[in-house]
């Protein structure tokens, strides 16, 4: 049995290696409430914009956000796009990259027009030259890869068929990193596989699996036949197929393994195969087995569907996916990132709900904290407990604490009625997290009459109150970890 929650803690230990197709990924956002006079077509009021790193750079994102260090290698173009993928990626700390400038290409670049109100994408914008590198460039790129690779555990091939992986690119890599015994994850484009033959896994959607094996691939049994013939057709050891809303199949040594999707409300599948092939990756590099690598990019593609855009994940949140809670409900309860908080508290307040909040490490729950949390319910209709993170909780109460991790902890806070939204926090105090969600009742135990409730001046000036609720006496966290150890006789 693959134990996750140790594996986990290592990725950070982990490196990967990634060559690709790299993109510069813009979304501008705004309201759409009218149609242009001058043609039939929407006219959207632009509220702001996001720019992102894209294409096989969003695979070295999602790596990077779960810890995991990057090494990635693609080519540009000599243009401001150029110029900002570069910016984009010197300011990631985990990503050490070689970008081989091109002068005669333009920078691949895909703007999005999104209506924040539908959720919709109205229209993309492409600038490319989906056409093979030259010969110089292909030199380079493969130059950087056999430079790289020793430090890697493992490899990706991010293919968007822009033309950074020819054929030739490929080949040098895949035959490298075999000789030098590191696993390739191949994220395929095209219908012709046999570039990619002898790589470790490759990962084709249902239909491209389709195309590509020139086979019906519907069923469980046609998906598995095709992926299994894909395999041999390409000397893998692994066919893994992504089903969307189906879930995953993978195809390697014994029988099929057909894993559902997460019961997850889909808000945008922008880059969900990136994070994919990411986790994968570094699952591999660590040295787990296929299918406990398909079972965390399986949990992880759940988490970024959530979100909107070309979204990453954190540890945080792949551990508190792929190790669920005893129910469903408090999985929905437990937030790490922030980004999603807006459409929750909006959703609540066009309800006209009363949002509460209060906040604390709660790291061994006590009838303290109960009395805390009912207190704050009973004030409110929706309650936000802020939760500290481990770094925080350290940096607070001192060595040895927290005495439970923060994904424990906001499993059994979830789990509580009283709480109807746990949102993880790195900061010393919840000051920030206040000002985002506004609450209009804030919640702290009695002891801090004398004190400076943190908070109290953003909601004070929204109109709202400050509570605070008369305490258990006698039960402290810090005092059952002192009696704990005293019984231990430390």
């Amino acid at each position: 049995m693959f134990d996750f929650d140790k594996h986990l803690a290592v990725l950070s230990d982990q490196t990967v290696l990634c060559i690709g197709d790299l993109m510069l990924d813009e979304f501008v956002y705004g309201e759409v409430s009218r149609i242009s006079p001058e043609a039939p077509t929407p006219v959207i009021a632009v509220k702001r914009s996001e720019l992102m790193i894209g294409g096989a750079g969003n695979v070295a994102r999602n790596l990077v956000a779960l810890g995991t260090r990057c090494i990635f290698i693609g080519v540009v173009g000599d243009d401001d796009a150029g110029k900002a993928l570069t910016g984009a990626l010197a300011d990631e700390p985990l990503i050490e990259f070689e970008l081989v400038v091109d002068s005669a290409r333009v920078t691949t670049r895909k703007v999005r027009f999104v209506s924040e109100h539908f959720s919709t994408h109205l229209l993309r914008a492409d600038w490319e030259m989906p056409a093979p590198v030259n010969e110089a460039s292909e030199d380079a790129l493969i130059a950087h890869v056999i430079e790289a690779l020793p430090r890697a555990g493992a490899v990706v091939l991010s293919d968007y068929a822009k033309g950074a992986l020819t054929p030739r690119v490929i080949r040098a890599v895949i035959d490298a990193a075999k000789a030098q015994g590191k696993p390739v994850v191949v994220d395929p484009k095209g219908r012709d596989y046999s570039i990619y033959r002898g790589a470790t896994l490759i990962t084709p959607n249902r239909q491209e699996l389709a195309d590509a094996t020139h086979r019906t691939a519907v069923t469980d049994d046609e998906i598995a036949a095709a992926a299994a013939g894909l395999g041999r057709d390409l000397g893998t050891q692994a066919v893994l197929v992504t089903r969307s809303e189906d879930g995953m199949t993978l195809v390697a040594k014994g029988a099929p393994v057909h894993v559902p999707a997460y019961p997850v409300r889909v808000r945008d599948v922008s880059g969900a195969g990136d994070t994919v092939v990411a986790v994968l990756s570094a699952m591999l590099a660590l040295g787990a087995d296929f299918e406990a690598a398909m079972r965390a990019a399986n949990a992880a593609a759940a988490v970024v569907v959530g979100k909107r855009g070309t979204a990453t994940l954190t540890l945080g949140e792949l551990r508190a996916r792929i190790l669920p809670a005893a129910s469903l409900a408090p999985e929905e309860k437990i937030v790490f990132d922030w980004t999603l908080l807006d459409e929750l508290l909006g959703e609540w307040r066009r309800a006209g709900y009363r949002v509460g909040f209060t906040n604390g490490c709660f790291d061994l729950l006590h009838p303290g904290h109960v009395r805390l949390l009912a207190g704050a319910r009973a004030a409110c209709d929706r309650l936000v407990v802020g939760l500290n993170s481990d770094a925080s909780v350290s940096r607070l109460k001192g060595a040895g604490r927290p005495v439970q991790s923060v994904e424990a902890r906001a499993e059994v806070l979830a789990a509580l009625e009283a709480v109807d939204l746990v949102v993880v926090f790195d900061q010393d105090t919840p000051a920030e997290l206040i000002a985002q969600v506004k609450p209009t009742v804030l919640v702290k135990g009695a002891d801090y009459a004398d004190k400076e409730v943190v908070g109290r001046d953003v909601v004070e000036a929204l109109g709202g109150e400050v509570i605070l609720i008369d305490l258990v006496p006698g039960h402290s966290t810090s005092a059952m970890v002192a009696r704990a150890q005293t019984s231990n006789g430390k």
